[in-house]
């Protein structure tokens, strides 16, 4: 509506009233936020009395006729006052700036000029404006003062949090509470604004509250905003132990945990729900926040650090909000697409002691919290992965929880980094060019953000992904403790991974695991594992990717039905080839990649269709395909090949013009843009992963007139002793001849970096294959070359294998030789399983004589397994098989298949399996006459595979030892189990600890072994094991006469328990040794332990460490019987 002044000024009610109904049409047809705002400015100006303003809540147009009413009765003023608050309104109040200024002057003053109710009144439409226009959070912070001073109270709180309501209108809703309060009210509202302004950044907090009161309640309210800001960093550990404790359900957790909140208001809602509890809540949280570490805030003169975190959360942020697809093709929200995958605290192991657990999977929130460290004084938390696994998606995901403030909110600085970006710098760099040049630009103050970084290193994160491709190899021989003094950029990175520089700021390194030399592994803190995607985040990955009905279906039953591709999926980077070729896999169905080299074949393929126009592409993937684009390919591998061999992964333009790569090459889609280290230079290029890089150079390898098919035993060749974990694995297979040509195919080969080199191999392995020959013979001028690295190819890979089994040592008297195989004996087994000739893996394992192998912590997964099944079958002995502390999983079960009857041992300790890959895993050992041992502990076993192993017990009569250690198995399942030891006569070791049998449990089993011939060894450490399992036992001992050795440390026997077992034992003639540690035994059952003893000779160790025995007891009872251990 346009209105003049002068008709406002001559005739204002004749005027007013013949513009009615357009009046009504533009109060009654907007927003209720806008018609709200012209109510505001009438308060302020006193149109309205607080009776006509609290006469609202109807409908808006009948609101607005209203509004009408009252003001026509008001007069010509009152109808003159009206139309200037619309047109205050349509222009949006004020101007931030004029409003900010006005809020200064009124905070200058100390708040005199509102203290009043009318001056509080006047100033209403500003008071909107401020709590309105901010955050939800700097909303909550006002109430969280307004609850501690008992402004409002709970009825008024609990009427300000209704979730989906603008802000503005709980704005003035609170504005409506207070003005009822009286001045006082007022008063401690813009008090409150400004505690809450300060935003917490005063390092003391007020008040101190009694961990012990009475009344916990209504102390945590008093002093809540404190409570809060100590709860905020902690609140998803805490609402751990509440939920463990049973403070809360799991459904209130869920609801507290709802991502739309915050870390402050996760533990405002958890306090909320402790004031209603009345089961203790209250009081559990006002002791444990007591104990939690105050945190650190910026003071309130630090204006430059303020506004650099600020600038920097935004330019994090907008780097990690969207996930670019390998390919750049897309660019993805990360929170749409994000998928956990398993991340796992290294431990270490070989330590003597009780059996520990297998790391449980960790959230990406506990990266820094996780675990005893490995080095208290070190500052760098490791997570190694391998290519593909998805360590660069798990730091950018890092980095938006800290951008957005959800998570790691301890840190205040966040720097990301690149190791493949910072090799390329050249200039000395010092602390501070790295930080402010290469990440963030303070714009005021650089000389005081510094400062305040070196004076609070503990609240900055500094970030680097990909040490693997740093060429670089650590070491800690020049040391630099200055941060303004530059060096070189190796000597920087690794001063501030040893803590020379910036100690206590956190490091987060990423790399593969074969880049990480124990050296390294010195400086660092924690260690974690990124093991990729579990079977549940794969299809969890491709619902997320493929929305349309039915197609994420479609996908995932493909990959239950091929178990080599569905293993292959396990690391991301082919979950999303997967996704990106989802039509060409589910068109080939049974025909689906089983290798890795058939799954990169396929991605290619698809590219190159796509690149080629519609009416001069070929009707389908072929090597008339392939031919078409020969030159491009063979451009982009030389480049590949050339930057591996230096240690390039970023290239330049004028690096890829000496490559003679240009715009059509670029355009096939393997080249993306990469991220420029330079401010305002460039952007440089690289390949779409690692793992295309090496393709590529193989493609070249295989395909290139340029190469001589003898540079390929480089691929296999080794180093001087010392120079890489490769050089100690592999022998040399031919004599060192005369040093390559500098810029060779030759001389790349003897530079690249060991674990691209195995990449490489496998690949050229796989495109040298049968299966792939004639897609490649299209593409080569002279078959005959083709042969020729395929002959030598064949030779190198059998050699290697050889020799490898060759330099084991001999084998200790009376023991079996064992042979513990580096991550590199991998990379061969990989490269003959992508050949796929049978005769060649039957020929490379002649030589193997071994009757342990040993595989654990080398990154085995199911692609691996597949591999090593390929291999193995081709042994003419058995061998035991131990691949503890993988990333087997039921998939990686399905692919050992195979080679199962060469297996004489099966470990799987801690390799994520659950009941269905052990029923698929015992259903084929019924036919493996050879396998007679199984290790199956550290998994995630229940009930549901106990029907399977007892029809193997029952089976198998030559079966010796199952150890189901630390799984989920229950009363239940071991009532099943002891079904199957009663048709066994030749089990000699039953590992049980860790799981939760029970009294019947144990009952169970042991009335199915009181008259077994064979077991001598029986372990039920930690089972909640009781009197009434204690007595079965005992019936049990009195019976047998083949067991050596019961293990029941950690169980709850107490006296009653051990008085039945000291029974059992005056009967028994075959036990050797007892174990009893913590089981609340006091003096009075060790007493009877030692009357059975007296009659019992053949028990040589009674083990009673851990129980209620004082140091003179201990004493005298070891002087009476030796063979008590205390």
């Amino acid at each position: 509506m346009e209105a003049s002044t002068p008709e406002w000024v001559e005739g204002v009610n004749e005027y007013f009233q013949a513009q009615r109904s357009r009046l009504v049409g533009l109060l009654g047809s907007g927003s209720l936020q806008g018609f709200e705002s012209v109510l505001d400015w009438l308060l302020a100006w006193e149109v309205l009395s607080w009776e006509d303003y609290e006469g609202r809540g109807q409908p808006l147009s009948h609101s607005a006729r209203r509004l009408l009413d009252i003001v026509w009765n008001k007069g010509a003023w009152g109808c003159e006052q009206l139309l200037a608050a619309v047109q205050e309104a349509q222009a949006d109040g004020w101007s931030s700036a004029l409003r900010g200024h006005c809020l200064r002057c009124a905070w200058s003053s100390g708040g005199r000029d509102l203290c009043t109710q009318e001056a509080f009144q006047a100033q209403r439409s500003r008071l909107v404006g401020l709590l309105g226009s901010g955050s939800l959070e700097g909303f909550e912070s006002v109430l969280d003062w307004l609850l501690a001073w008992e402004v409002l109270s709970w009825e008024d709180y609990e009427g300000l949090r209704v979730l989906g309501q603008p802000l503005s209108h709980s704005a003035r809703r609170l504005l409506d509470i207070v003005w009822n309060k009286g001045a006082w009210g007022c008063e401690q509202l813009l008090a409150a604004v400004q505690e809450a302004r300060a935003d917490g950044r005063s390092s003391a907090l007020r008040g101190h509250w009694d961990p012990h009161s009475p009344h916990p309640a209504r102390e945590l309210q008093c002093h809540r905003p404190a409570i809060v800001r100590r709860l905020y960093s902690h609140v998803e550990g805490v609402l751990d132990l509440a939920q463990a404790r049973g403070f809360v359900s799991p459904y209130e957790c869920d609801e507290i945990r709802l991502p739309i909140f915050t870390s402050s208001q996760r533990a405002r809602r958890l306090l909320d729900l402790a004031t209603v509890k009345a089961n203790g809540l209250a009081a559990f949280l006002l002791q444990h926040v007591q104990d939690l570490p105050v945190p650190l805030a910026l003071s309130v003169e630090d204006a430059a650090c303020r506004k650099y975190t600020s600038k920097l959360r935004t330019t994090v942020s907008a780097q990690s909000r969207f996930l670019s697809s390998y390919d750049g093709a897309d660019n993805l929200c990360l929170e749409d697409i994000y998928t956990e995958n398993v991340l796992e605290l290294r431990t270490e192991v070989g330590v003597a002691g009780a059996p520990q657990a297998s790391p449980a999977p960790l959230g990406l929130e506990a990266l820094f919290s996780a675990g005893a460290p490995l080095n208290a004084d070190a500052d760098t938390v490791l997570v190694v992965g391998e290519a593909g696994s998805g360590k660069s998606t798990l730091l950018q995901r890092l980095h938006l929880l800290w951008a957005s403030g959800r998570d790691f909110q301890e840190f205040l600085f966040v720097f990301p980094f690149s190791c493949r970006q910072l090799q390329r710098v050249a200039r000395p760099l010092s602390v501070r060019t790295l930080l402010f040049e290469h990440c963030c630009w303070p714009d005021l103050g650089q000389q005081e953000v510094f400062q305040f970084l070196l004076a609070h290193p503990d609240r900055v994160l500094l970030t680097f992904d990909g040490f693997d491709e740093f060429r670089f190899r650590f070491t800690d021989g020049e040391r630099h403790c200055s941060p303004t003094d530059p060096t070189s950029v190796q000597n920087l990175l690794f001063n501030l991974l040893q803590g020379n520089l910036l100690k206590n700021a956190r490091k987060v390194l990423t790399s593969r695991p074969d880049a990480v030399s124990a050296f390294l592994r010195k400086y660092v803190r924690a260690e974690l594992r990124l093991r990729g995607f579990s079977e549940q985040g794969i299809e969890l990955y491709l619902r997320k990717r493929h929305r349309e009905p039915g197609l994420a279906d479609r996908l995932v039953r493909l990959l239950r039905a091929t178990s080599a591709l569905h293993g292959l999926c396990h690391l991301p980077v082919f979950a999303w080839m997967v996704s990106k070729c989802h039509r060409e896999l589910l068109l080939l169905g049974g025909g689906s990649p089983r290798t890795t080299t058939d799954m990169y074949l396929l991605i290619l393929q698809h590219f190159l269709l796509h690149a080629s126009p519609p009416d001069a592409a070929p009707q389908g993937p072929g090597p008339g395909l392939l031919r078409g684009r020969l030159p491009t390919l063979l451009h982009l591998g030389r480049l590949a090949l050339w930057g591996l061999g230096v240690s390039c992964y970023v290239f330049s333009a004028a690096q890829l013009q000496a490559a003679h790569v240009d715009g059509a090459d670029i355009s096939l889609g393997f080249l993306v843009h990469a991220k420029s280290v330079a401010p305002g230079g460039p952007q440089p290029l690289e390949f779409l992963h690692i793992t295309f890089q090496c393709f590529f150079a193989a493609f070249y390898l295989v395909l290139s007139a340029d190469v001589r098919p003898s540079s390929l035993r480089h691929l296999f060749n080794c180093r001087p002793t010392g120079s890489s974990p490769l050089a100690r694995l592999l022998p040399a297979l031919c004599v060192q001849g005369p040093r390559s040509e500098e810029g060779s195919v030759e001389a790349w080969l003897q530079q690249a970096e060991p674990h691209n080199l195995q990449i490489t191999a496998a690949f050229l392995a796989g495109l040298l294959s049968r299966e792939h020959r004639g897609l490649l013979a299209e593409c080569q001028a002279s078959e005959k070359a083709l042969l020729r690295r395929q002959a030598c190819a064949r030779r190198c890979l059998a050699r290697s294998l050889r020799k490898h089994f060759c330099s084991i040592p001999p084998a200790l008297p009376g023991e079996a030789k064992s042979m513990h195989a580096l991550p590199g004996f991998l990379w061969l087994v990989r490269s003959l399983y992508e050949l796929r000739e049978e005769w060649l893996a039957r020929k490379a394992v002649r030589g193997l004589d071994v009757g342990h192998l040993k595989l654990t912590f080398c990154s085995v997964g199911p692609a691996e397994c597949a591999a090593l099944a390929f291999v193995l079958r081709h042994l003419r002995r058995p061998v035991a098989l131990q691949l503890d502390h993988n990333s087997v999983g039921d998939v990686g079960v399905e692919q050992l298949l195979p080679c199962l009857g060469v297996c004489k041992a099966l470990y799987l300790r801690d390799n994520n399996l659950s009941d269905r890959g052990v029923c698929t895993l015992a259903e084929h050992a019924l036919r493996c006459e050879d396998l007679q041992k199984l290790a199956l502990f550290n998994n995630k076993l229940t009930d549901g595979c106990a029907q399977a192993l007892a029809r193997l017990l029952e089976c198998r009569q030559n079966f010796l030892a199952l150890r189901l250690g630390n799984n989920r198995i229950t009363a239940a399942g071991a009532q099943v189990l002891a079904r199957g030891l009663r048709a066994n006569s030749s089990l000699q070791f039953l590992g049980f600890w860790g799981n939760e049998v029970g009294d019947k449990g144990a009952q169970a089993l042991a009335e199915a072994l009181g008259d077994h011939q064979s077991l001598r060894w029986l372990s039920l450490v930690g089972n909640r094991i009781g009197i009434v399992g204690a007595q079965a036992l005992a019936s049990m001992l009195e019976k047998n006469v083949a067991l050596e050795e019961l293990c029941l440390e950690e169980n709850q026997l107490g006296d009653e328990g051990v008085c039945s077992l000291a029974e059992g034992l005056r009967r028994n003639s075959s036990l050797k040794v007892l174990k009893l540690s913590n089981n609340c035994v006091t003096y009075r059952g060790a007493e009877a332990l030692l009357q059975a003893l007296e009659r019992n000779d053949t028990v040589r160790e009674v083990w009673l460490r851990g129980n209620a025995f004082s140091p003179e007891e201990r004493e005298t009872l070891g002087r009476r019987d030796a063979r008590l251990l205390l």
